[in-house]
């Protein structure tokens, strides 16, 4: 017997890995470099070079980029700035992925520290955090009818399903010129340079993808005046980035994951000559998967009066959207900066992550664990040390509401900073407030039997003949119509017609006359 079947193109998790190295390397400073007298601020960030799948393995080639902002010892130059890179190999082990799938690693430095060995050489030291998720895109076939035009009963289903009409990776590119505000002096040589992306959203649009948000550029620079030195300036740009996306017209789901992605801010001369243009180019890297819910017919029974048919079924799954949720995270702390760190005069730039610790599907929704990591540069009263640095961890806990959630349910979270804020007070004490953007996507699991095969057999007069002709039934709980008519020789719609019935609903304690089809 043909199965006339529907192919379902879906995208499926096959599995994780994770892994945790340590890097560790010492950094010898070049010798245009002064001496370094204390370390005022560092950050990391985690450059993928080559992600290579084989069979049950996964190997992932990458470099930590890092720059530290230090004291130096020289008069004319009290504050200066390196930067360098630790490359890094490392084999994560996946028994499920094979060199077709798809693999997407997730990176996090978890700690970042720098020691002094001596004025001239660092200690660079990382815990790395890697995590692979592989998937695999291919079609589900599903059964919805026979090819046989005879009598058959059939029972069929309709449920709402999700299928996979894209997924890609992209990326887009940003660029802008700053030019400085006229009461700052040229730029020397810029010491430090920090760009955050916050109120990132994306939208489906016409044809194509639309990304928007805010860039936060921050600088330290020295000015080519003496008296001017050292200098700083921050400033916010409006974002806004397309990528083409040839998509049909109609409502979809979409879920575009955007990473940055290569980071230049150089500094270049403006119409005059004068070097007071900063030039940013971002890239951001985009992680597509679209779908279309739709309505889909299973067949997941039948039989005949005429034949002995033997269905065999395999397990499957479809998934169906269950909900997505925005939710925002309100995080306010106020903390006193230690008097070591020196007598502030102005808060000059606040940079910080946020970071999923844990999350568990609870009976109201999701619960999210995580922390803000909070970076503060600062100018101080001391001329041998004008700029300071102060680090902290902020806690915060959201619950996002998700109704009809399981632990079964499929999600996938998102976190990123979407406001961020210091403030000076009284006596060293600094307010911090922020707002976390938690972004959630929940896919319901429909585990239901596939229908892949169907025998014939001819039928079993002998015992067909045996069986009463006219059988009094009393509807038990969990009784269908289907399964009664298909235990008793007969059809549905021969007990509606009997029985005169409106439907296929029944009562339990119901009664029921059965009258045995004869072909």
């Amino acid at each position: 017997m043909v199965l006339k079947k529907k192919y379902i193109h879906r995208n499926q998790e096959k599995g994780q890995a994770v892994s945790q190295l340590t890097l560790d390397d010492d950094f010898n400073i070049s010798d245009h470099k002064p001496d370094v007298v204390k370390v005022i601020q560092d950050k990391g960030e985690i450059r993928l070079e080559e992600v290579r799948v084989s069979d049950g393995h996964v190997w992932v080639k990458g470099t930590l980029e890092f720059a530290i902002l230090y004291k130096s010892d020289q008069s004319q130059m009290r504050i200066a700035s390196l930067t360098g890179s630790i490359p890094f190999q490392e084999n994560l082990g996946m028994d499920q992925v094979t060199e077709t799938d798809t693999v997407k690693i997730h990176t996090q430095i978890e700690d970042l520290s720098i020691g002094i060995i001596n004025s001239r050489k660092l200690n660079i030291r990382a815990l790395v955090f890697l995590r692979a998720s592989a998937e695999t895109i291919g079609d589900e076939a599903v059964a919805y009818d026979i090819e046989e035009e005879e009598a058959v009963e059939k029972n069929v289903s309709s449920r709402e399903v999700l299928s996979l009409i894209m997924a890609k990776r992209d990326n887009c590119r940003f660029k802008q010129e700053i030019t400085l505000p006229s009461n700052k002096p040229n730029v020397s040589e810029l010491l430090w340079k920090n760009v955050q992306i916050r109120c990132l959203d994306t939208r489906l649009k016409e044809g194509k993808i639309e990304v928007t948000g805010e860039v936060l550029v921050f600088v330290i620079y020295n000015g080519v005046e003496e008296e001017e030195k050292l200098q700083w300036m921050e400033t916010a740009l409006p974002l806004r980035a397309d990528v083409e996306c040839a998509l049909p017209e109609e409502e979809l789901i979409a879920q575009i994951q955007v990473n940055p992605g290569l980071m230049e801010l150089i500094v270049k001369p403006d119409y005059d000559g004068e070097e007071r243009m900063l030039a940013l180019d971002l890239t951001l890297d985009l992680d597509i998967h679209v779908w279309r819910e739709e309505p889909v017919e299973v067949l997941e029974d039948l039989y005949s009066l005429k034949k002995n048919l033997i269905p065999e079924y395999e397990e499957g799954t479809l998934e169906k959207l269950l909900m997505k949720n925005n939710t925002k995270c309100r995080v306010e702390e106020r903390m006193e900066i230690p008097r070591e760190e020196g007598n502030i005069l102005q808060i000059c730039s606040c940079s910080g992550k946020a970071a999923v610790e844990n999350s568990r599907v609870t009976e109201n929704g999701v619960e999210v664990e995580g922390t803000l990591q909070v970076q503060i540069l600062f100018v101080t009263a001391e001329d041998a040390s004008p700029i300071g640095a102060w680090e902290t961890l902020l806690p915060f806990r959201q619950l996002i509401e998700a109704d009809g959630i399981t632990s079964d349910t499929r999600t996938e979270l998102e976190c990123c900073v979407e406001q961020l804020s210091a403030i000076l007070l009284d006596g060293g004490n600094v307010e911090i407030k922020a707002t976390v953007d938690l972004n959630l996507i929940a896919f319901f699991k429909q585990h239901i039997k596939i229908l892949k095969e169907v025998k014939e057999e001819e039928l079993n007069l002998d015992v067909l003949q045996k069986r009463p002709g006219i059988t009094g039934y009393i509807v038990k709980e969990g009784d269908s119509m289907w399964n009664i008519a298909k235990e008793n020789h007969t059809t549905v719609q021969n007990i509606i017609d009997t029985n005169e019935l409106s439907g296929t609903q029944m009562k339990t304690g119901e009664k029921l006359l059965i009258v045995k089809a004869v072909s």
